[in-house]
């Protein structure tokens, strides 16, 4: 079965940076919703397209077309009296601007005795990636994937 919209398509990848740097190698395929619902890179996607289960294809991203650039302005420096006691580099919290709803995810960075250094950035902001893949299963995808707009796991829905 060739990948075409509304197919669900799994496959193994690889993520690196341009110095070949493995960032990202899950042990297991993961599986997306084919047809832009957004499962997965739109370029990745584009390339996957007409694909069949043992193909494999290589693509360069650029930070655009992946998690952004980095921006300088969401690292922020916070008291420390805002975190818990067990706070910790690596640690990840919710947060945003007051008198918004935008949330995003911020990484401890560095502690101080009185500051804390969070990074909204995501970690893969701002650099150039290469996502390399090969398919290993394509099957149509059910009525309910359709409905929910992405795929579920082999025993069902999975979130």
């Amino acid at each position: 079965m060739r990948i075409e919209k509304d197919t669900v398509v799994s496959l193994t990848y690889e993520l690196s940076d341009l110095t070949g740097q493995v960032m990202e190698k899950p042990d297991a395929p993961i599986s997306y919703l084919h047809g832009g619902y957004d499962g997965i890179f739109p370029m990745v996607e584009e390339k996957l397209h007409s694909k069949e289960v043992g193909d494999s294809c290589s693509v360069l991203m650029e930070p655009e077309n992946t998690f952004g650039e980095y921006d300088s302005e969401l690292v922020r420096v916070e008291p420390r009296s805002l975190f818990p006691d067990n706070v910790e580099v690596g640690m990840q919290f919710e947060g945003g601007e007051e008198g918004s709803d935008d949330a995003l995810i911020y990484t401890v960075t560095d502690i101080a005795e009185d500051k804390v250094v969070v990074d909204g950035n995501h970690p893969l902001a701002g650099i150039t990636l290469r996502f390399d893949c090969t398919v290993t299963e394509v099957r149509a995808a059910t009525a309910e994937e359709l409905a929910h707009g992405h795929a579920h796991g082999a025993h069902g829905h999975e979130h």
